[in-house]
């Protein structure tokens, strides 16, 4: 749990020296941990903020570790479980926290409401920004409260950054303490207490605030400061995860452990970094350098404990070499208690921090792999369903195909066999069947003797990620968007799941419960009754369903064959999940992007298909593996329309357009571009244009409304938060007897 200091040491170790007898699972609420001494020269304005992230996501990619991006909630640690915000509970045989810490006293009045605290991390960089950017004086109140290491390099790069752009802010270090830099040596304070001064900076001990409004700071005994920004860095406070615990305890709320880095009365459970105690050194500062130094114990104890030998004792260093930065090209240091001062010791500092980072990183800033990472890593292609360390790598021999939607058989021999087989031969002519295979559109229909007009659909494919838990949820989401894409909200499904044979005894039946569980968030959310299924065992995690609704209210199926020369077609969801989950695979797509893709896929079709209804939407279709020309090409066939799509003016999801451009692919991508009717390519060859073959899973609806509607229900959509909405394309009367899609 948590990708923080140690934990990046383990990942990179993984990588390294990878052990096939682990199964592990990465379990962080943000892919992205910021190196927390290089925050301060963000701060500053002296890096950019790529420059001190460490993105989890790649980095687990590579030591085959497994990724759950969703926050903790808390630990059940008898019972070996780890409680996740809206999932079902994960059991494990070892675990490890390295999670870190909040800000204290968040709850006073104001505090939340009108200060920028310091944690988490990689939020203040955005928040310092938008408020520095939005002062209005030219001689700013700034008031940082709390003097440890963190408040005073942030007061003093803070003042650093607005002199940088012409201000005169007026500094002020408020310590409820007798004198700031507690547990420091005195001659680092001494050296920062006379920078101060040169600098003017106002430092106030033994102040205790009590309230934070708008334009002040209210201390006890009833002063006040006035301040047009305030930063709350007053100590560390612990998470809430574990307050409802049977884990131990200090009396602040951290994890308290032993010197082997393990829980009081929990041998299988590791507790590192800012939210432990080390119950042998209970004074030791909650400073970064620790967590550091505890990498290399964390990684020695986990190898001794599965192999059974004895484990190593950490012990905290007494002295360490501190160096703190102020903002303006110098930095003051101390070690063995001497201290010093300079732009030397500036350049110091960013060496060793650049050669941390350097270290961690996976991707460079366009999100080629690292040097580092070169012969790192490299596998077969194949992929371990079940588990286990198999790392990915971009250098595989073999490519690792695709699953989700882009595992299909390509349009083009699809036809063809569907043609051969002649399955239509008896369906076309029974007057019950209302849908068929000799229909392009995405479900069957046919009627009961009792008159009803059922609507089903049949969808599976191989797992996309290996999450269990969000592969399940995410094929639920996509079959039930079959029958959305007919105008029929589904009312029962049966799933069919295929475990991999690799998967035995309790892992099977984890793996199961995983998968349905997932499915059963997304199912439940719909008023869809999940009724039964079938499972079997297969080479790998193949997970779908049978959805099937009913056709009511006298409403008109949604066909494919019912656009008209005029309609505009609006897209509901942005493009661009094939690449991004292709590139994931290989370890090569930053951890921002694969969550927006992530929740994209999530999203349901439902209230996008309800928003089409109220604006008399006349045919739609989802986009899913043929992916946009694949599926927008088989409504121009149908409707023997013309169909042109502006590439311009397709949404694509974060990073998928970057990836397009540097060549990336999804394995059906080829094949998505043979169609079986005329493309005319006339938009200029480049991510844009590839954007409309790169196959879909649960992508959104296009549906065909008069073109005065079109608006209407644009802003219909994005209301819902579809913010990507937009009209993509237009039906044109057919130029020639075939119908033609143009991509211009």
């Amino acid at each position: 749990m948590g990708a923080g200091h140690t934990h990046v040491q383990l990942l990179r170790h993984w990588i390294m020296e990878p052990n096939p007898a682990i199964d592990a699972t990465l379990v962080v609420d943000t892919p992205i941990a910021v190196y927390s001494g290089m925050a301060p020269g963000l701060v500053a304005g002296q890096y950019e903020r790529h420059e001190l992230e460490i993105d989890a996501v790649p980095l687990a990619r590579r030591a085959g570790v497994r990724v759950i991006l969703a926050p903790c909630t808390g630990v059940e640690a008898a019972a070996r479980r780890l409680l996740i915000k809206g999932r079902e509970a994960l059991s494990f045989d070892l675990a490890s926290f390295d999670v870190g810490s909040t800000v204290a006293a968040l709850d006073l009045p104001g505090v939340r409401e009108h200060t920028v605290p310091t944690r988490p991390i990689n939020r203040l960089a955005a928040v310092v920004e938008g408020r520095a950017e939005s002062l209005t004086s030219d001689r700013p109140n700034v008031v940082v409260v709390g003097s440890g290491a963190g408040g005073i390099e942030l007061a003093f790069c803070i003042d650093a950054r607005l002199r940088n752009r012409g201000l005169e802010p007026a500094t002020t270090i408020v310590e409820a303490g007798d004198g700031i830099l507690p547990g420091y040596h005195p001659s680092l304070s001494s050296r920062i207490e006379a920078a101060a001064r040169r600098r003017g900076i106002e430092t106030i001990l033994g102040a205790r605030v009590v309230a934070v409004e708008a334009d002040s700071v209210c201390l006890e005994g009833g002063g006040r400061l006035d301040a047009d920004l305030t930063f709350w860095v007053a100590g560390a406070a612990a998470l809430p995860m574990f307050g409802d615990s049977d884990l131990p305890l200090d009396d602040g709320g951290f994890v308290r452990t032993r010197s082997t880095l393990q829980v009081e009365g929990h041998d299988h459970i590791f507790a590192v970094g800012d939210c432990a105690t080390l119950t042998e050194y209970p004074q030791r500062a909650r400073a970064g350098v620790y967590a550091v130094r505890m990498g290399p114990y964390l990684i020695d104890n986990l190898d001794r404990l599965l192999g059974g030998r004895r484990l190593r004792r950490y012990k905290p260093q007494s002295d360490f070499l501190s160096l703190l930065n102020l903002g303006d090209g110098t930095a003051v240091g101390a070690k063995w208690g001497r201290a010093f001062e300079g732009r030397w010791v500036m350049r110091l500092k960013d060496r060793i921090d650049r050669q941390f980072m350097e270290r961690f990183q996976a991707l460079d800033a366009s999100g080629a792999s690292r040097p580092w990472l070169a012969g790192t890593g490299d596998s077969d292609g194949s992929d371990d369903a079940a588990g286990g360390m198999g790392p990915a790598s971009a250098a595989a021999a073999e490519p690792m195909f695709c699953g989700g939607c882009a595992a299909k058989v390509g349009p083009d021999r699809l036809e063809r066999a569907l043609a051969r087989a002649d399955l239509q031969a008896k369906t076309g002519r029974n007057s019950e069947v209302i849908l068929d295979v000799g229909t392009p559109d995405d479900a069957v229909a046919y009627r009961t003797p009792a008159g009803d007009r059922v609507v089903a659909s049949l969808d599976a494919f191989p797992a996309f990620t290996d999450d269990p838990w969000l592969v399940g949820r995410v094929a639920a989401v996509n079959a039930c968007s079959d029958l959305y894409a007919t105008g029929v909200a589904p009312r029962v499904a049966q799933a069919l799941v295929t475990l991999p044979h690799a998967a035995e005894g309790d892992a099977a039946e984890e793996l199961l419960i995983q998968v349905l569980a997932g499915a059963r968030t997304a199912l439940d959310a719909e008023d869809v009754l999940l009724l039964g299924g079938h499972t079997n065992t297969g080479p790998e995690l193949v997970v779908g369903f049978h959805v099937e609704g009913v056709a009511g209210n006298g409403r008109e199926l949604l066909l494919k064959a019912a656009v008209e020369p005029g309609h505009a077609l609006v897209l509901t969801k942005p493009l661009g999940c094939g690449v991004l989950l292709a590139a994931d695979r290989m370890g090569l797509c930053p951890g921002r992007w694969l969550r927006a893709a992530f929740a994209s896929m999530q999203t349901s079709n439902r209230g996008a298909l309800e928003a089409g209804r109220r604006a008399g939407a006349r045919a739609a279709t989802d986009i899913s593996g043929f992916g946009l020309a694949g599926h927008v090409g088989e409504m121009a066939q149908a409707s023997g329309v013309d169909i042109e799509v502006d590439t311009d003016a397709v949404p694509a999801l974060p990073g998928a357009l970057e990836l397009l451009e540097r060549g990336e692919r999804s394995t059906s991508h080829e094949q998505n571009t043979r169609l079986p009717l005329p493309v005319r390519r006339q938009a200029p060859s480049g991510p844009r244009l590839e954007l409309a073959f790169d196959p879909q899973t649960a992508g959104g609806l296009v549906l065909a409304v008069e073109p005065e509607r079109s608006g209407r229900l644009v802003d219909d959509l994005r209301s819902q938060g579809l913010d990507a909405a937009c009209v993509i394309a237009q039906a044109l009367a057919p130029r020639s007897e075939r119908p033609q899609l143009i991509l211009r």
